[in-house]
């Protein structure tokens, strides 16, 4: 996790300011719809990374489509700035208002349409990501992307993040599922970004959008493609003695040109905290790592594909490779691996977790890198993430109350973060960058490349007022000339 070089700051509404603003909101949602007192904000002061927390001014719930449209003219008409939040389910810290407006987007959560013989849908920014899948079932379709919190994220979270989860690495992540959106911008303007029927035309304005993090306005409606379900399906555990035999495994497996449709990995740490809990999926918790594959498509092949990569992972060593049974036993293994978070809850009140993407022939190297800074600093960290795609999950349980434990849990992973710079990764992957890898862009960017970031948000939101402070450092947008509708709000980040 990142220090703190710069806070919200700039943006908190006055007194004054915040009464016009709330009076206004009231008027358009009613004032159930308005939440004011500290108790019914704290649970926006906080994501699904828990180490972080900010304490909003006010929060609007507006349930319409008409209503979310009129709650951000009337933010322009007061200059004052916000920050859209969905579920909550975020690992960034990048849906948290630091004394400002939350506008929340759960009251809109209605599927408009469903095109059963195109594979498309329309959602509304508040539907869950796994409604929309349970939706579509009957007509053979599923949604592709699956975070771990896909029962409770929502698909306006899931493109601001550009999420992407297991099976992403046959499927692709939310922008390659996103047809179009329908955007209110800041300044309460709409446009349509993308096309349902696939035409491009000029910038790829939807690929700015999808994963800007809520900083370039808000999604009303979002037209997603869906996928057939597949004919088959094949689920197989392999688990090891050694991390990095599991590690080399992965890389086998895709070189022998094999694409799984998943192909996630589990450290000691992680299984045993999985078996310990409500989660239990069968792991073996002798195992040092363990690899759930999931083959899928045609049935013809299956088999002999589901064959090979089990020889693949007894090649590099794995003890056994199990194929699900049934579907019962692979919702079970797929139960264990999404839910490995949340069984980490019972280890400790807080967790640190962070989303690296490495080469995936780096993952040996990286792997024992990670292990070396969590004993050089006398905390453990464990390991569930992507192996195919090499979006590593490093994750430390702790007690943020314990001061010396605390240090030495963030300085671990700031090492961690920059052992995964320098093997030629990326600092995030599906999580996004909001506050917390924010201080680590600079390892990552130049100052053209980050002022060039700044310019295109200026497009969107001039006045920097959608979700501010969030993913380029202050400095960058500050050594830039700033509007007067920026100065106005003096103190921005980008």
């Amino acid at each position: 996790m990142a220090a703190h070089t710069a806070e919200i700051g700039g943006h908190a509404l006055d007194a004054d300011a915040l009464a016009r603003v709330a009076a206004a909101l009231t008027a358009i949602v009613g004032e159930r719809h308005v939440l004011r007192r500290p108790s019914a904000l704290r649970v926006y002061d906080s994501d699904g990374l828990p180490g972080y927390h900010r304490q909003p001014a006010l929060a609007v719930l507006p349930g319409t489509r008409d209503e979310l449209v009129a709650v951000v003219r009337a933010l322009a008409a007061e200059g004052a700035p916000f920050v859209a939040r969905g579920a909550g389910t975020g690992l960034s810290g990048g849906s948290l208002a630091d004394g400002i407006v939350v506008v929340g987007l759960n009251r809109l959560n209605r599927i408009v349409s469903i095109d059963a013989e195109n594979a498309l849908a329309v959602v509304e920014p508040g539907v869950v990501n796994v409604t929309l899948t349970r939706a579509v079932a009957p007509y053979g379709l599923h949604y592709a992307p699956d975070p771990s919190s896909q029962s409770a994220c929502t698909i306006g979270g899931n493109v601001a993040e550009n999420a992407g989860g297991p099976h992403c690495l046959k499927y692709g992540v939310t922008l390659n599922h996103v047809a179009a959106v329908t955007v209110l911008l800041p300044s309460g303007e709409i446009v349509t970004l993308g096309d349902a029927d696939g035409e491009d035309d000029g910038y790829d304005l939807l690929g700015a959008f999808v994963g800007s993090e809520g900083c370039f306005g808000i999604a009303l409606d979002v037209t997603v493609r869906l996928a057939r379900d597949p004919q088959a399906v094949r689920t197989l555990l392999a688990d090891f003695a050694d991390m990095d035999d599991a590690a080399r495994a992965v890389s086998r497996i895709i070189a022998a040109g094999i694409v799984p449709a998943a192909l996630e990995m589990m450290d000691g740490a992680a299984i045993r905290a999985v078996e310990a809990s409500i989660y239990a999926a069968g792991y073996p918790t002798d195992a040092a790592a363990i690899l759930l594959c999931e083959l899928d498509g045609l049935a013809a092949g299956l088999d002999e594909d589901a064959a090979r990569v089990a020889a693949l992972c007894r090649a590099e060593g794995a003890r056994d490779v199990a194929v699900a049974s049934d579907a019962a036993q692979r919702a079970r293994l797929w139960q264990g691996r999404k839910k490995a978070f949340g069984a980490m809850g019972r280890i400790a009140p807080h967790l640190v977790l962070q989303d690296a993407v490495v080469p995936r022939t780096r993952l040996p190297a990286v792997l024992a890198r990670i292990a070396e800074i969590g004993a050089s600093h006398g905390v453990r960290i464990g390991n569930v993430f992507h192996a195919g795609d090499g979006n590593l999950h490093p994750n430390i349980s702790y007690d943020a109350h314990d001061a010396d434990e605390s240090a030495r849990v963030h300085a671990a992973m700031s090492e961690v973060m920059q052992a995964c710079i320098d093997a030629g990764g990326t600092i995030t992957g599906e999580h996004g960058v909001g506050l917390d890898k924010r201080d680590y862009m600079d390892a990552l960017f130049d100052a053209p490349s980050l002022a060039a970031m700044c310019r295109l948000r200026d497009v969107f939101d001039p006045e920097r007022r959608a979700n501010p402070g969030k993913v380029v450092p202050v400095h960058a947008c500050r050594e830039w000339h700033a509007t007067p509708a920026v100065r106005r709000h003096a103190g921005a980040a980008s």
